[in-house]
């Protein structure tokens, strides 16, 4: 299971207000806590709202840099303006970079892939409509066959290519949370190439005990076929969850990660 640490996301008021006031240092300091714990790559959100595009842009820029300063983990440059996202691209100086999101809306498919095209990134693509996120499984992989269409005519491999299935509140509709299984493993049964992804976090929305029902949830996805997942990889308690699923799935050889972060004292109960 592949790691994508949440946490420098301008969303967070605490983190949006770092990056208006460019604090740089705690910027860093979330950056190497995600790093050491465990994180694959890590997202960056520079927009915080309200600020125009051009001013978003530079703050991406910025935080690209000085990401990068501190860790050499591939980055996720994720906005919904394709011109921040190329912003980010152009500061990035990895050669693996990520970029979130795509959805099947056409002018964004004609935004963002050819960017993901010539960059040759992995890419979120999310199985959301022209007409917004489906309520069933069938128009989520619709709207997913859409994109495979336009990113494979442009060149782009589906093996770079990581399906959000899309994760809605359960505490809005109880049934969405089976409805993104099916909708995982349809995207694996028609695509076995390409990869999964979820922001994990969006299912717990508006419920107590959220951490809890974030991590059975992390289970079950791996089950239907999930590679990755958007998360605060400093919840410690979350860190036995993601070596289970690997475990549970077959994706652990011999058990061997398990056993080591057992050995190093990982599995927390």
């Amino acid at each position: 299971m592949l790691v994508i640490g949440e946490v420098i996301n301008a969303t967070n008021k605490k983190v949006g207000q770092a990056i208006a006031d460019r604090d740089k240092e705690f910027l860093q300091n979330l950056a190497q806590e995600e790093e050491n714990a465990g994180a694959d790559f890590l997202d960056v959100n520079a927009t915080r709202g309200g600020e125009s595009s051009e001013e978003a842009a530079v703050a991406m820029q910025w935080l690209v840099g000085i990401v990068q300063e501190v860790t050499d983990k591939p980055l996720v440059i994720d906005s919904d303006s394709p011109e921040v996202i190329k912003a980010g691209l152009d500061k990035y100086n990895g050669d693996k970079v990520t970029i979130n999101s795509v959805s099947a809306e056409s002018e964004r498919m004609e935004a963002i892939l050819p960017l993901a095209a010539e960059r040759q990134a992995l890419l979120v693509a999310l199985a959301h409509g022209a007409e917004g996120i489906p309520d069933n499984v069938e128009d989520r992989l619709t709207a997913c066959g859409q994109i495979v269409e336009k990113a494979q005519s442009l060149g782009i491999k589906l093996e770079n290519i990581f399906f959000d299935p899309l994760v809605l509140p359960i505490s809005v509709d109880p049934t969405q949370g089976m409805v993104t299984m099916k909708t995982i493993e349809g995207i694996k049964s028609r695509y076995p190439e390409a990869k999964t992804v979820v922001g994990l976090s969006n299912v717990s929305f508006g419920l107590p005990a959220r951490k809890m029902v974030n991590r059975a949830t992390l289970l079950m996805a791996a089950y239907a076929g999930l590679d990755a997942a958007i998360l605060d990889p400093r919840d410690s308690k979350m860190t036995p969850f993601i070596k289970l699923a690997d475990l549970l799935t077959g994706n652990d050889p011999n058990c061997k990660a398990f056993i080591k972060a057992n050995r190093k004292g990982l599995l927390v109960e």
